[in-house]
């Protein structure tokens, strides 16, 4: 059985089973190129936890301004309506994959929200 998201160490499993996802997707790897040493990936995989863990169970341990570097990569390397939706697809098989429940939902459902805001800010930027 399937268990649903409890803690950090299952945000971790999620975001590791994301980025594994994402290195080699054709439509989006290329905007992960600086994550491909493993130093670098891991303190972002940490950082993702940080980030999904205040999301998810309101911790207070990511206080950052997470739509800035991702303007920033816009600009160099403009997303498309097809990142966003692969990207939460990509997201959501994570997930699935993994974890079923309620937190599990609410999860995907913030992540469609943060794609759905950082759409439309790349689009007006």
């Amino acid at each position: 059985m399937i268990e649903d998201v409890q803690n950090r160490d299952d945000l971790y499993l999620i975001v590791t089973e994301f980025y594994k996802k994402l290195l080699i997707n054709k439509e989006l790897k290329h905007f992960f190129e600086k994550f491909q040493d493993n130093k670098t990936l891991e303190k972002h995989l940490n950082i993702l936890v940080d980030f999904w863990d205040n999301i998810l169970f309101y911790t207070g341990t990511y206080g950052k301004n997470a739509m800035q570097p991702h303007l920033l990569l816009h600009q160099k390397k403009p997303f498309s309506k097809i990142h966003f939706e692969t990207w939460l697809k990509l997201f959501n098989q994570s997930v699935d994959d993994n974890f079923k429940g309620e937190n599990a939902s609410v999860l995907k459902n913030r992540a469609l929200s943060v794609a759905t805001i950082m759409r439309i800010k790349t689009i007006n930027s």
